[in-house]
């Protein structure tokens, strides 16, 4: 099985990439959160700066690109394949309200007349493979058997494959049944995405579907940076190695971020996931405080005797 670290914006760029490689070294790709290509410029200073080779060193990385404009689409592969980058992935899974009402992420897959039009230029044109990452469709998964039919005529990569509708976002149960279906009929490699959390939910998930060899994980593995050492075999994270995981992420946004304020935002969205990782629920009095302090040194001595 190959396991990949799903792109979420604001949370897996850089710093989080390198510091989750250095303490959990288990994954074989990570995908950027997406970078956003308009009509007045490719790509921002903030987007540059989380794709250039030097702050990738060591990772198999593969940039995300949110956008329904086929030349947006290209001026950014141009630029990923000048940084020696050799696939570029489309993001039309993003149910994000702001994103779908501009005909984007799993807004595009309403208009398969305009989305056809977009992959047949973008894929006659660009200098870098092309994977796609969607949900099963807008509103009925059903939706996702008209999809397979319009990309199977284009030379994809890979399919990563959210098992939920945009209407879904990230509730409900995802649609494993549908997801078999098409899965099966599919030529284009698929791999499958959906509230894997656990070694049981991946071992439920193999046994379900064995010719599936690829996992991404998202939420699942924020939670538990050591998710895929456990589905190995390997032990669960300690406290000293979470400390260590942190403090590389805090020390990288201090040296990168102006203001201190921001950092703590930073961490603090971190948190939210963090809290719900079995080692961590038993802290739920300190870290109440953590959430609550507005100062960087009382946050860092708050975490650092946070297992004291």
């Amino acid at each position: 099985m190959r396991f990949y670290a799903a792109p979420m914006e604001g949370i897996t760029g850089y710093i989080y990439r390198n510091a989750h490689a250095s303490c959990f070294p288990s994954m074989q790709r990570y995908y950027t959160p997406f970078l956003s290509p308009n009509q007045k410029r490719t790509l921002g200073s903030k987007e540059k700066n989380d794709v250039i080779p030097e702050h990738n060193t060591g990772l198999s990385v593969i940039p995300q690109v949110l956008t329904n404009r086929a030349d947006a689409f290209l001026r950014a592969a141009h630029i990923l394949s000048d940084m020696g980058y050799t696939e570029i992935n489309l993001n039309l899974g993003c149910p994000s309200a702001t994103v779908v009402t501009k005909g984007k992420g799993a807004g595009f897959l309403a208009n398969l007349s305009e989305l056809n039009a977009f992959l047949e230029q973008i894929f006659e044109q660009c200098p870098i493979a092309i994977s796609l990452k969607t949900r099963l469709g807008m509103q009925q998964p059903e939706e996702v058997f008209a999809l397979e039919a319009l990309f199977s005529k284009f030379p994809v990569k890979e399919w990563i494959l959210h098992a939920r509708v945009r209407e879904d976002f990230y509730k409900n149960t995802p649609h494993w049944s549908i997801f078999a279906e098409v899965s099966k009929q599919s030529k284009i490699p698929i791999c499958y995405n959906g509230d894997i959390f656990s070694v049981s939910d991946y071992q439920k998930f193999l046994h379900t579907f064995p010719e599936i060899e690829a996992i991404m994980l998202g939420r699942g593995l924020l939670i538990n940076p050591a998710l895929v050492r456990e589905i190995k075999g390997g032990v669960p994270m300690c406290a000293q190695e979470f400390l260590q995981f942190h403090d590389q992420i805090c020390t990288g946004y201090l040296d990168t971020i102006s203001g201190s304020h921001h950092v703590l935002c930073k961490m603090k969205e971190l948190w939210t996931y963090w809290i719900q990782y079995p080692l961590l629920m038993s802290k739920q009095k300190e870290i109440k405080k953590i959430k609550k302090c507005r100062n960087i040194l009382e946050y860092q001595n708050l975490v650092s005797n946070l297992f004291t």
